[in-house]
């Protein structure tokens, strides 16, 4: 059986947590800063994990991380 490539924009994106779960950086953040609040800007710096319904399928992308 061969290996399992792994997908290497989802490896820059995602990675796992010590029990298995899938964290992820939240969206938002880059540009038009300006409009957005403090509050709003800080809320977005933390990390999150991932949706239940939407783990499989990362995890077939990064197999080995």
């Amino acid at each position: 059986m061969p290996k399992i490539k792994t997908n290497r924009g989802a490896a820059k994106r995602f990675r796992k947590t010590g029990t298995g779960k899938i964290r992820r950086n939240k969206a938002y953040t880059s540009h038009i800063l300006t409009k957005k609040t403090t509050k709003n800007k800080r809320n977005l710096r933390q990390g999150t994990l991932v949706d239940k319904s939407d783990a499989k399928n990362i995890n077939k992308l990064i197999p080995y991380l």
